[in-house]
């Protein structure tokens, strides 16, 4: 998430334990990461099984065959992309890139339209995930589906001099129109040739745009419920568009999962806000960019932005345009035709990705999602139906996939975490029988408040808020070795932290006094251990095989600088020192081994504001997640850390994010988003600097080595 969109308010008053207290009563109970551990694995992880899963992912050393093969790289504070000795960087479908070709391709001072952005590129390019099109050319033919989360008015609008009557006024209808497409997600088709290079294929039948106006189908348990009623769908049931799409997800049969982050800000309320949209972050002033202010198209196209009551009736007006929007979105990128859904089963909020658990044959799928604003919640979603191995994509072939979707994703249990200072945790039901455990709704059901379970996927977060959850810092992106299942989540920093036992402290009673509302700051716990936690940390976890909904966790790595030794509590060096990691990838390798990818998101658009800001821009790094259990010693730390190595680096005041890699593992694609001065014109270079201002542009890199062989090893 680009700090330029970033929500800093704090909407979660619930009064529950934050991760952040629960972490440092687990750091104080198991003296971890402050010289000596003395904790082992197969202590910590007892009756759990991570403590075998780290040992068959490689942790043994006389079985560790996977030895990452580059040095870790120094700081870069450039405009350009750094990688390691024998390794090339190509910049790949650039925002503007035509989908069609043609003579209609990018040029420096092209001027935007809302038909050219629909049939391009968008802008700021974020999660992303590759589909193949055969199981013979998977490594070099293939569906991409890729996220456009928010846009750079200023580079947009860059010929005019910036965007028409941002701050106050009507803004024209065509520049609206044209932001509007320049969101969302494209599928595009990319091959490469026998010389390693990388293209999209122009007018390729699969290449396809959906933006914040596409029509698309709601789905699950609030589908044509009251909760959605609105003027252009007055039985409740469709939507137009998706919007600040972030990080993603994909399903074992071949869909792509979208995700919506940052969205209430483009809604407004000039009314009295309902809970949902308090807890949420809807305001009553002007939307981010003022859609809703532009004159209007037809059938709402641009007054739905406004979610104030101007009608009898919910199907008079848009009060309830908003709660279309939250939720995870399923694409089909084999079908340019299909219908999209958004799967309201999986929860409704900001949500930063979806990433699937271990998949295995007969047992209900598992789908992990977080929440990234401060002090919120991690969520899981299990399916009703297990999974059956005859539903798996079959590439090349044509299908409704999106009819094995609604099996899976429309029915299921939507979850959220409590972790605990003892290393345990609990997964806690939200659904229409769940018992609230604490505080002035103590042993009523979560039915009883919210009516069914549409009115619970309306409010999750206050939901969650009652149930108990742990607030954390900022939920990012999640994985899941597919091994052993051991999940990792980032959690990226948090500037709403208070030191335990102070004022904000958990008083042991009730939960949020009015829905709506939620943990105003929070004091630190075992999970989130540092107040004003600037650099953040990844937690990992592993479910019990016996119950689901218990889990044993412990910290994986904590951001950190060498200069800032108090807060260095992973004892990290100059050329693996790292702040704000946000995407995170696992790469399954041989022997159940593999490479756990980490990407920051450090703020730099915003300015160098900590010690490893000041020292390198954002950055990719690589560490090998079973070669951490030497000596009883699960986690990173000062004895073990140079196994944390630093394998590329962003351009200035670029986040890096979007992580994948072919499935021989010889390309390595993640995305450059909003740089400040890149990529150079007139070349595919992604290591060359621009001479120069040039106009800006979010990319996609494709790293490969110049032999041709795997990436990182």
């Amino acid at each position: 998430m680009s700090q330029e969109i970033e929500n800093h308010d704090d909407h979660n008053e619930s009064g529950n334990r934050p991760f952040s207290s629960v972490m440092t009563r687990y750091l104080s109970r198991r003296r971890m990461l402050q010289g000596s551990l003395g904790l082992a694995a197969a202590t910590l992880f007892t009756d759990f099984g991570l403590g075998a899963a780290i040992r068959q992912a490689g942790a043994d050393p006389s079985n560790r065959r996977l030895v990452l093969g580059f040095e870790s790289l120094p700081g870069s504070m450039t405009d350009a992309i750094v990688v390691p000795e024998g390794y090339t960087a190509q910049v790949l479908v650039p925002w503007g890139t035509s989908l069609d070709g043609g003579n209609t391709g990018w040029q420096q001072d092209i001027h935007m339209t809302p038909a050219f952005q629909a049939r391009a590129m968008g802008m700021h390019h974020d999660g992303m995930y590759h589909f193949p099109l055969d199981t013979q050319h998977a490594s070099r033919d293939f569906l991409l589906a890729i996220n456009h989360e928010y846009i750079d008015q200023t580079a947009l609008w860059a010929p005019q001099g910036g965007p028409t009557n941002s701050d106050e006024g009507a803004r024209p209808a065509d520049e609206v129109r044209t932001e509007i497409n320049a969101h969302g997600v494209a599928v595009v088709r990319l091959r490469r040739d026998d010389q390693g290079h990388w293209a999209p294929v122009a007018g390729d039948g699969h290449n396809r745009r959906i933006t914040s106006a596409t029509p698309m189908e709601l789905a699950g348990p609030v589908r044509g419920t009251p909760w959605v009623v609105t003027a252009w769908s007055p039985d409740g049931t469709r939507v137009r568009g998706t919007n600040n799409n972030c990080a993603c997800g994909h399903t074992p049969w071949g869909t792509y999962l979208t995700c919506e982050e940052n969205w209430p800000e483009v809604f407004t309320n000039q009314g009295e806000l309902t809970p949902d949209q308090a807890r949420l972050g809807i305001n009553g002033e002007r939307g981010r960019y003022g859609w809703e202010s532009a004159d209007d198209g037809e059938q709402g196209e641009f007054s739905r932005f406004d979610n104030t009551p101007r009608g009898d009736d919910p199907s008079k007006d848009y009060r309830n345009e908003a709660r279309s929007f939250g939720y995870i979105v399923e694409i089909d990128p084999y079908d340019a035709g299909s219908a999209i859904y958004k799967r309201t089963a999986l929860g409704r909020f900001r949500h930063e990705g979806c990433w699937p658990g271990r998949v295995v044959e007969g047992m209900p799928l598992t789908f992990y999602t977080g929440h990234d604003s401060r002090n919120e919640y991690i969520y899981k979603f299990v399916t009703k139906k297990h999974w059956q191995q005859s539903d798996a994509n079959r590439p090349g072939e044509a299908y409704d996939r999106q009819a094995i979707g609604a099996r899976y994703l429309d029915e299921g249990t939507l979850y959220v975490a409590r972790f605990d200072a003892d290393g345990t945790g609990e997964w806690l039901p939200l659904s229409v029988d769940a018992i609230i455990p604490r505080g002035e709704h103590k042993g009523r059901r979560l039915g009883e408040l919210f009516k069914d379970q549409a009115g619970i996927i309306i409010n999750t977060c206050d939901a969650a808020d009652l149930m108990g959850a742990t607030p954390m810092d900022r939920p990012e992106w999640g994985t899941v070795d597919p091994h052993s299942g051991m999940v990792y989540m980032t959690l990226t920093n948090n500037s709403k932290r208070t030191e335990e036992d102070s004022e904000a402290s958990f008083t042991g009673e009730g939960n949020a006094a009015a829905m709506g509302s939620g943990y105003a700051t929070a004091p630190v716990n075992a999970a989130n251990p540092r107040p004003d936690n600037t650099y953040g940390h990844i937690i990992r976890w592993q479910e019990s095989s016996d119950d689901p909904t218990r889990m044993r966790w412990e910290p994986f790595v904590f951001g950190g600088s060498a200069s800032d030794a108090d807060s260095n509590l992973s004892g990290l060096t100059d050329v693996n020192a790292f702040a704000s990691p946000d995407g995170l990838w696992f790469d399954e390798r041989d022997n159940g081994e593999g490479i756990l990818w980490i990407e920051t998101d450090n703020g730099l658009d915003k300015g160098r504001e900590n010690a490893v800001a000041e020292m390198t821009n954002d950055q990719v790094l690589a560490v090998v997640p079973g070669a951490m259990s030497q000596d009883g010693q699960p986690a990173i730390n000062a004895q073990n850390q140079a196994q944390l190595k630093r394998f590329a680096i962003g351009p200035n005041d670029a986040e890096v994010t979007g992580i994948f890699a072919t499935p021989d593992r010889t390309a390595l694609f993640i995305n450059i988003q909003h740089p400040a001065n890149w990529p150079a014109a007139d070349t595919e270079d992604a290591t060359q600097a621009a001479q120069g201002q040039v106009r800006p542009r979010s990319s996609t890199v494709v790293i490969q080595k110049r032999d041709g062989g795997r990436i990182g090893v």
